[in-house]
């Protein structure tokens, strides 16, 4: 059995643990001090939702970080499931359903239009995963990136 709550100032520590093991997960140098203000600051300002799910003991599992996005021609919130992690030693048990599932209750309770989420194309688990949990795959959409570092 788990539970699933949103995340405070009190899970900082271990959510910043779990938020590195995630950025590692994607390549990146580990940092901890980085995520945990980070995260401190995304809590702190509102700036995001992130859920957390822990075991009966008050362990963190696993964690996913939504953020609030607008759709014009919808005229309504739409949220972009930017993250969601597990800690590897705990995948295969329903921790990422769960979480899914918390952000779908999320979208609903704030009269959002929809999740929407992007993953690597090797991401064989993802990829599995989001169509089990009713994500479609678009399709008929490209998706472009612009960032300052590749701009000349």
């Amino acid at each position: 059995m788990f539970n699933i709550q949103k995340a405070g100032l009190n899970e900082l520590e271990p959510l910043a643990e779990l938020f590195d093991q995630y950025r590692v997960f994607y390549q990146k140098s580990s940092d901890r001090e980085g995520a945990k203000k980070f995260l401190g600051e995304r809590i702190s300002n509102n700036d995001s939702k992130i859920f957390v799910c822990m075991d009966e003991a008050g362990e963190l599992r696993g964690f996913v970080q939504l953020y609030p996005l607008f759709s014009s021609t919808r005229m309504k919130k739409l949220w972009l499931l930017n993250d969601l992690f597990v800690a590897e030693r705990f995948r295969g048990r329903g921790y990422s359903v769960a979480l899914i599932d918390r952000a779908k209750e999320l979208c609903i309770s704030t009269g959002a239009c929809g999740l929407m989420l992007e993953t690597a194309k090797d991401n064989i688990i993802g990829n599995e995963l989001y169509p089990k949990t009713g994500f479609v795959l678009e399709e008929h959409s490209n998706f472009y990136n612009w960032s300052p570092e590749t701009w000349g």
